[in-house]
């Protein structure tokens, strides 16, 4: 988190800006001069030197995970690409939905995705959600244009038009809170501003922004936004891994073991409003998750 620290030296205030983390189990800090009044445009300068300190603590290590991670695609033959992506697809599926509350064990979506084998005694929403996931994952890999709220529209519909029809596709028009958390979704007279501020952000950042901070901070915008009864958290994964795969870089399965962290900090960075807690959690995740490509 950036905040603003105050020094009285010889009768005169100095202004700082001052980020805390967490370096080898200590807690670190990184400082930046302002003057003697503080800037103006002091969030703009907040972002920058947030941004300085991403690129040297966590960017350069994202370039060389995504600079391995195309090497090794190189000498990797097409059929064995072909079914690297199924098994990413039927992990990224399990752990995606579980987080959701499906019952479908990993063993289970392997078999229904992979050989076409339902699993029995399982509800049939649950099989409908995994066979319809598999489906818009594949259509995102393989869609090249500018997410727009159109195409999002599209994969909610897909998702859920054979489980929850009346409401596949369609942003929500009731009030909704999220189990267990104590973050509030923003109200109903708020989503289209939101929705359109949410594009218009993505359009002018998504060239400006290193992708895998981008990739963090669409699934955060997103699921705060909260604009589906149903599905955010399920799209905003998805959305992630648009960015991350459209940029070039490995895509990103947030595991199901790991779900308590992930909701503790995406509610910390909702209820404090900074971005910045959700982004450190992401950061480290993915260099955990992409680590075979930093040996």
């Amino acid at each position: 988190m950036v905040s603003i620290k105050k020094k009285n030296m010889n009768g005169n205030t100095y202004y700082y800006l001052e980020h805390s983390f967490r370096k080898n189990g200590k807690i670190d800090k990184k400082e930046k001069y302002l003057g003697s009044t503080l800037p103006k445009n002091i969030d703009q300068v907040k972002e920058e030197f947030l941004r300085e300190f991403y690129q040297e603590t966590w960017f350069i290590r994202f370039d060389t995970i995504k600079e391995q991670f195309i090497k090794e695609k190189r000498n990797i033959p097409p059929s064995m690409k072909k079914k690297e992506t199924e098994q990413f697809a039927t992990a990224f599926t399990y752990n995606t939905n579980r987080i959701e509350g499906s019952t479908i064990t990993l063993r289970e979506t392997a078999d229904l995705l992979e050989r076409g084998i339902s699993p029995s005694q399982r509800p049939l929403e649950d099989i409908k959600e995994t066979e319809a996931h598999k489906e818009v994952f594949n259509g995102m890999l393989n869609y090249k244009k500018e997410m727009t709220l159109p195409t999002v529209l599209y994969w909610h519909k897909q998702l859920f038009q054979y489980t929850k029809p009346d409401a596949a596709g369609k942003i929500r028009t009731y009030q909704v809170g999220i189990s267990g958390s104590r973050f509030k979704p923003p109200y109903l007279i708020e989503l289209d501003f939101l929705l359109r501020e949410f594009f218009d952000w993505f359009r002018k950042n998504k060239d400006m922004l290193h992708p895998v901070h981008l990739a963090g901070l669409v699934h955060l915008k997103f699921v705060t936004i909260h604009p589906f009864g149903d599905g955010n958290g399920r799209i905003s994964r998805l959305l992630m891994n648009y960015v991350l795969n459209k940029n070039g870089y490995p895509m990103l399965i947030i595991p199901y073991s790991q779900r308590m962290s992930y909701y503790t900090a995406l509610e910390r960075s909702q209820l404090k409003k900074d971005e910045s807690v959700f982004i450190l959690w992401f950061f480290k995740r993915y260099l955990k998750e992409c680590k075979q490509y930093l040996k």
